[in-house]
């Protein structure tokens, strides 16, 4: 029973109830048959059972309604509410009018809120201040790197990408779309990196010169530098655009960050999440097709900047008027874009190894495996449906379009950026960052956890867009 929804257990105690007295109704009606002992009687009798057990079941459910609705409904909100405002995900303003009939409970929770928040405000201020000092010093660092004429990736001893500069994001991007916490072998030849490294540990050479293939067979020179305590190594090669900027990606918690095996043992923190949406031509998966597809990754629990899958679709016929209206894409617009086929295979790069997400997923992954299988590519990934998780963290009987989801987590999405496929694959990702730190407060810590969450929700719920 512990597993169960309070609105469930709440159901399941008023069903109990009922049966209970209708029972009692059954065996009270036949006792005073059995002692008046006249068969001409009995039609009475089973009148006033009949009518006191639809009677009661009436009352029941009529009771059952309106607790529903006035104690149990308002229980979730407030939990769900409690859960945000104390993973100080975003601002939540309790009203105390959300359980008016909840006596002082309500209340209560709006000066614990207001305290919080006066309390989270001080801490901002001080975590601002130290942060805008980081960002000075980082900024002196990209400095400094401008006049390095190399370009810097840094990779774990597991061979993941922790870091890497502009430079090296141009010489990523022409073997496959740069990823952090992906593998360098998705970029260069494996098997020359290894044989120096191996060769540099035999001999103790902290740096030595390489020249290695890429994956489209270009040529690649410079060096790599190997660290202390054989925790990962730094490439250098030569730059396509010595001049270029500079910008760094990175996250040195990936260097003690386990490699997952299987997902559903993982902490939802260490996985990596690509987060995406797209716009079609219609609603119907079986029929229609997409005209605009993007998506974000999510590593370590952050959004990574600059890592984006963002292009237009070319449907291969024309896009209806009323689709047009909803999402502004026309036909001039994807007259030149790439089909779907070749969309699809460079989207399968750009999520290998991570966990898909979306806001009604079954609806955007059908496109997905429809069309995957013409490009020889499968979509295996592990899933999660925002739709679901915003079912666990709010309940059921919550609102859960991406709007809503949304509106509760304070995310302000411009409404230019509404129903473009980057834009709302940024939002939702904003939504699962937000997210995953109330699931961690719940308990729910590892990705099986919460797909056995989820699958409590997927018979009772309508997914909506």
């Amino acid at each position: 029973m512990t597993d169960l929804s309070l609105r469930l257990r709440v159901f399941l105690f008023f069903c109990l109830i009922g049966l209970g007295g209708v029972a009692i109704i059954l065996i009270a009606v036949q006792l005073g048959f059995r002692q008046l002992d006249d068969p001409e009687a009995f039609s009475a009798f089973a009148t006033v059972a009949i009518g006191s057990t639809f009677g009661l079941l009436a009352l029941a459910t009529f009771v059952w309604r309106l607790f529903d609705e006035n104690v149990s409904k308002p229980i979730e909100r407030l939990a769900a509410q409690f859960r945000l405002c104390a993973s100080d995900v975003s601002p939540v303003q309790i009203d105390p009018r959300t359980a008016k009939y909840l006596g002082d409970l309500a209340p209560a929770a709006f000066a614990v809120n207001r305290k919080l928040g006066q309390v989270t405000q001080a801490s901002t201020e001080t975590v601002a201040q130290r942060t805008a000092r980081l960002e000075q010093h980082r900024s002196q660092l990209l400095t400094i790197l401008s006049d390095v004429p190399v370009a810097v990736i840094v990779a774990t001893q597991d061979h993941q990408i922790v870091l890497y500069d502009g430079q090296a994001a141009d010489l990523m991007e022409r073997e496959a779309p740069a990823r952090l916490n992906g593998s360098l072998f998705d970029y260069l030849e494996e098997s020359a990196i290894r044989d120096v490294l191996s060769k540099m540990h035999g001999a103790g050479t902290p740096r030595q010169e390489i020249a290695v293939n890429g994956r489209s067979g270009a040529v690649y020179s410079g060096h790599i530098r190997l660290f202390d305590g054989q925790t990962g190594y730094t490439l250098m090669l030569h730059p396509l655009e010595p001049d270029a900027a500079r910008p760094l990606v990175y996250d040195f918690d990936l260097f003690d960050q386990p490699r997952p095996t299987d997902p559903d043992d993982t902490a939802l923190r260490d996985l990596t999440f690509v987060v995406f949406d797209g716009e079609t031509t219609g609603l119907n998966p079986a029929k229609d097709d997409v005209v605009q597809l993007g998506a974000v990754r999510i590593v370590n629990g952050r959004m990574v900047p600059g890592e984006v899958f963002d292009t237009l679709v070319n449907p291969g016929r024309p896009i209806p008027a009323t689709s047009t209206k909803v999402h502004g894409i026309t036909d001039d617009m994807v007259a030149t874009a790439p089909d779907f086929t070749d969309v699809c295979q460079r989207f399968h790069h750009f999520a290998r190894d991570a966990v898909i997400v979306a806001h009604n997923a079954p609806f955007d992954m059908a496109f997905l495996h429809r069309e995957a299988g013409k490009g020889g590519v499968t979509f295996d990934n592990p899933i999660l449906d925002t739709v679901h998780l915003s079912a666990v963290i709010f309940g059921g009987s919550a609102n859960h379009t991406l709007d809503a989801l949304c509106d509760r987590l304070s995310i302000v999405l411009p409404g230019n950026l509404r129903h473009t496929a980057l834009g709302d694959a940024t939002a939702t990702a904003e939504a699962l960052v937000a997210l995953l730190p109330v699931l961690e407060a719940r308990g729910i810590g590892t990705f099986g956890q919460v797909r056995a969450e989820m699958q409590k929700h997927s018979r009772i719920l309508k997914l909506q867009d």
